[in-house]
């Protein structure tokens, strides 16, 4: 059986995406699977959250809206909608609809063949659809990723993933962090998967974030990642004794 799910969407003013995101969600998982949606409203100034409040009355999807009073960027977005989740594995998808929900059960299938108790299945976006100028600047930036991180994906910005709660909730918490999900969950010895997905355009609305910036950014956080690798242990346990045995 696949444990219950709650599909996580970090959302700023996306109030044109949201809605048609919530209806195909639904389409994707509702005969198979038990789920939820969990937004996190991350300070929009527009309706993001009460289109998908009426999104979600009206075609019967249970749903979670945790409200942030101002933005703090989409790793604490994300990290909140985790917390919040009542889900054991948790999908991760942009709520701008460029991850398609018809690739979920794709993830899924790929999650029940594993069986650590720490994984995590990343999707790779082998067509993207952005400009030559951005598919450039996420070329650079992941290649300089791998080299120094050996994380196992070839695509890292792709928003859409799968992982337990329990394996989210084990990881340390740092601004950009959503960025480096794989290479900290390789970190407590999870395993890695990748599962190659479709990318689509956005529909409405523009980008809030800027990859270049982000590559420039990312390089202190890749730093810090290398840091918390190297300090990370992993004993053998060669026996556990307890006088509490009944």
């Amino acid at each position: 059986m696949v444990p219950f799910l709650s599909v996580v969407l970090p959302a700023k003013n996306e109030q044109g995406n949201i809605g048609v995101l919530i209806k195909e969600i639904h389409a994707s998982l509702s005969s198979e699977y038990e789920f939820e949606v969990v937004l996190t409203d991350d300070g929009s100034d527009d309706n993001t959250a009460q289109v998908a409040i009426d999104t979600a009355k009206e075609i019967g999807c249970q749903l979670q809206v945790v409200y942030h009073a101002k933005s703090c960027g989409q790793s604490t977005a994300l990290s909140s909608g985790v917390r919040h989740a009542k889900g054991e594995w948790i999908i991760t998808s942009d709520a701008d609809g460029q991850n398609d929900p018809i690739d979920y059960p794709k993830l899924i299938n790929e999650a029940q063949r594993l069986t650590s108790q720490h994984f995590c299945v990343a999707g790779y976006r082998k067509k993207r659809l952005d400009t030559a100028w951005v598919r450039f600047q996420s070329r650079v930036a992941n290649k300089i990723r791998q080299s120094l991180l050996d994380d196992g994906v070839p695509d890292s910005g792709c928003g859409l993933k799968l992982f337990p709660k329990e394996t989210f909730l084990r990881l340390p918490y740092f601004d950009h962090m959503h960025r480096f999900l794989p290479a900290l969950i390789k970190r407590i010895d999870g395993d890695i998967v990748v599962c190659q997905v479709n990318h689509r355009d956005r529909n409405a609305g523009v980008s809030n974030y800027n990859a270049w910036n982000r590559a420039w950014v990312g390089i202190i956080d890749i730093v810090g990642v290398i840091w918390l690798k190297k300090r990370a242990k992993h004993p053998t346990i060669a026996n556990v004794y307890s006088n509490q045995d009944k």
